[in-house]
């Protein structure tokens, strides 16, 4: 991935909320649900996740900006502890990082490589994963790259619906390599869950596969706005629903169910649905529901002299107990 502070746009001395200011506008720009026609449109908002997740983290930002992360949040090689300056095989490369010339061969012109740095480290005949090479009396360590760990996962980002987050189901997600694959969304999964998929990731011979690390996130959802296992929704009523009571259908994320308005309903007044919420243990979180009171467009004049001659008959000041 790029470097996230250039995919958010920011400098690297922004501080936290300007990280999230940017991460926001980008976020709401890009998100797919508003770029229904542009193919591209999830990728840019995955890489806008997969960013955020770095720099938007204190701790992961100290990392990635000491160099001990790279941009998809993976270790980066940092050398071996005691390997010593250059005269141990080790130089100092882009950003300040070593990088260790690995050798194969004996004291003379050149030496100081790798197996000098083993050597000093385990002993030569000692050493684990090496072995007796030619020399004085056998004794110097020749470096095996078969006992090398190779890190082969992959890690993507996925952006699913608030309803295949709940409901589980199918989704095809697209690695680096170009490969497209179908994952199976589990039902429940949550924000920041990683999904691993065995042997998917990359390759090398001589070793075994990686596997792919999927990290979720969900999507904003177009009414619902989640809070832990419960869902918050703002619902419209008009002012007679509010004056004189009514019921009303309520979307929730399975059918939708009718809602029992009492009269004289303030704007703002919340309801509890109980278990029409997110799963969790033993069982689910609920809805709630606060009105929101709403005119009609445009001037009625019909209205406002009902208004006009209702206050001039009951007067009254709701903002009485804001009085100094």
């Amino acid at each position: 991935m790029r470097d996230p502070y250039e995919v958010l746009g920011v400098p690297r001395s922004a501080n936290a909320a300007a990280i999230k200011s940017a991460f926001r506008k980008l976020a709401k720009k890009h998100h797919p649900d508003a770029n229904k026609n542009d193919p591209k449109a999830a990728a840019r908002f995955a890489e806008l996740n997969s960013a955020n997740e770095i720099i938007g983290d204190a701790d992961k930002r100290q990392q990635f900006d000491r160099g001990e992360i790279d941009a998809d949040g993976k270790p980066r090689f940092q050398g071996f502890p005691g390997g010593g300056g250059p005269g141990a095989g080790a130089r100092a490369g882009a950003g300040g990082f070593e990088t260790h010339t690995f050798r194969s061969g004996g004291a003379g012109a050149g030496a100081g490589g790798f197996e000098d740095i083993l050597n000093s480290m385990f002993g030569a005949a000692n050493a684990r994963g090496g072995r007796a090479g030619p020399g004085a009396g056998g004794a110097r360590f020749e470096f095996d790259p078969g006992t090398m760990a190779v890190d082969l996962d992959l890690a993507v980002s996925m952006t699913v619906s608030l309803e295949e987050a709940v409901k589980g189901g199918d989704k095809r997600v697209r690695l680096p390599t170009g490969k497209e694959l179908n994952v199976k969304i589990p039902p429940g999964v949550v924000a920041g869950q990683q999904i691993r998929l065995k042997g998917q990731g990359e390759t090398a011979p001589g070793h075994p596969p990686g596997d792919l690390l999927i990290t979720v996130s969900i999507a904003p959802h177009a009414f619902f706005k989640v809070d832990g296992s419960d869902l918050r929704l703002d619902l419209p009523i008009t002012l007679y629903e509010a004056v004189l009571g009514a019921k009303v259908r309520v979307p929730t994320l399975g059918s939708a169910v009718e809602l029992s308005i009492p009269k004289n309903t303030s704007s703002g007044r919340t309801f509890r649905l109980k278990g029409k919420g997110l799963p969790k243990a033993g069982g689910n979180g609920d809805l709630l529901v606060t009105t929101r009171i709403m005119l009609p467009d445009g001037n009625n004049a019909e209205l406002e002299a009902l208004m006009q001659k209702w206050r001039d008959a009951h007067p009254y000041n709701p903002r009485s107990d804001l009085s100094s």
